[in-house]
């Protein structure tokens, strides 16, 4: 059975996790590859509202294996508490079934205080938009050879010492340049210490747990945030701090490409995001609020409002190239609903060119004019939708334009938050 890698085509809350818990039914293991808590994936199960911001969307599904990849950062935290909702929710939560790779970094709460220090400093121009939690500091403890892994919970002592050692440097920060006052290892690897222990048992190597669940069936790859939060690729600073291309679920995991066969864009029928960033086709308008309103657009990590627009197809088509999806699966077309006209923007002008896919130099995307192609719109309720015979001719329309410019076809459409209302 061919191994599936989903991820998000655009600038993030595209509907990954509802995407993944359908297609989970069909796994023997879900893999998360990248980000941290930063990610909130909402799942709508029977008219109940589950929000999943470490643990893979696969949990909700009994006897599937859950593995966190060593290219997650891990808030042990956060983990702990996940675990805890969801045992009390009565689903089997235990190390039987869920691993936490041993080459997983883990955040510190050293690296929350510098997250939140540092976007404390600067005037609202310059702030990116971070959630605050940590995740870009712990990427950069990891690139400079000094971060807290998983496998390091196992040993106190060699935890104990890792801790002091990365805040020499940090406590020189806290004091001089950020104003907070210094932090006592000592009390760091205290209040650290018992998340270890809890952690312990759920350590082991994933990649020999994806190589032997994939001889038993299909295993489902799971990213976070979206393609233009790529730290290389995206939006570039206002972006996150990983690798969120469908490239990275092979070195995020520990798997050969070769085994990454089924890829999946999620994309949401309009385009959202949140945070700091260009963003071309925003509607300041009616029909901004409109989106805004009826697709219930706040955050699930932050609750923040999301600002919404029309559908970027030169958003999607370099998401398409840089990812190489087979199929599109279109979430939230239902939101749709009751707007006489849509517009689609299928190319940018730039510099006084016609551009078919985003400048790549910094804040390019800032100085780009949407080029818009209109549409009908419909005004019948989709949400009972089943089958692309139960959509209005206009919506099928709008699903065909997607596919025609894009050049890939549309695998899933979704028409609501259950389960139940996707086809």
């Amino acid at each position: 059975m061919a191994n599936i890698v989903v991820f998000g085509s655009q600038w993030g809350d595209e509907g990954k996790g509802k995407i993944v818990d359908i297609l989970a039914e069909q796994a023997s293991a879900v893999v998360r590859f990248q980000g941290g808590n930063n990610a909130g994936h909402t799942l709508v199960v029977e008219g109940e509202q589950c929000i999943l911001h470490l643990i893979p969307s696969g949990v909700l599904h009994p006897g599937k294996l859950c593995l966190i990849g060593n290219g997650v950062v891990l808030d042990p935290v956060v983990f702990c508490q996940e675990v805890d909702k969801l045992a009390a929710k009565g689903l089997d939560v235990s190390p039987t079934r869920m691993m936490i790779s041993k080459k997983t970094h883990v955040i510190m709460p050293y690296h929350r205080l510098i997250d939140s220090a540092r976007e404390t400093t600067k005037s609202e121009a310059k702030k990116i938009g971070t959630t605050g939690r940590g995740i870009g500091p712990c990427y950069e403890d990891k690139m400079h050879r000094c971060g807290i892994r998983a496998c390091d919970f196992a040993d106190p002592e060699l935890l104990r010492e890792k801790i002091g050692k990365a805040l020499e440097e940090k406590n020189v920060l806290f004091k001089h340049f950020y104003g907070v006052g210094e932090l006592d290892p000592e009390a760091v690897f205290a209040e650290v210490l018992p998340y270890a222990e809890r952690l312990v048992p759920y350590l082991g190597d994933v990649s020999t747990a994806i190589q032997t669940a994939q001889k038993d069936g299909m295993v489902l790859f799971e990213g976070a945030q979206g393609t233009h939060l790529d730290i290389d690729h995206g939006t570039y600073p206002f972006v996150t701090s990983s690798n969120t291309v469908t490239a990275n679920a092979a070195s995020g995991s520990g798997c050969s490409p070769r085994d990454l066969h089924r890829i999946v864009a999620i994309v949401k029928a309009y385009t959202t995001r949140v945070g700091g960033g260009p963003f071309p086709t925003e509607l300041l308008d009616a029909d901004g609020d409109y989106l805004q309103s009826k697709g219930h657009e706040f955050g699930a990590t932050t609750g923040r409002k999301r600002r919404c627009g029309w559908l970027d197809l030169v958003v999607l088509k370099e998401s398409v190239r840089l990812n190489g999806p087979t199929e599109l699966a279109i979430t939230k077309l239902d939101v749709l609903s009751g707007l006489s006209e849509l517009k689609l923007c299928v190319a940018y002008e730039y510099r006084g060119e016609t551009i078919l896919y985003p400048p790549q130099e910094q804040n390019g995307m800032g100085h780009v004019t949407p080029v818009y192609e209109s549409m009908p719109g419909w005004d019948e309720d989709i949400s009972a939708a089943r089958s692309w015979g139960d959509l209005p001719v206009n919506a099928v329309n709008y699903l065909r334009r997607i596919e025609k410019i894009t050049g890939v076809p549309v695998g899933i459409v979704s028409v609501g938050p259950d389960r139940v209302q996707t086809f």
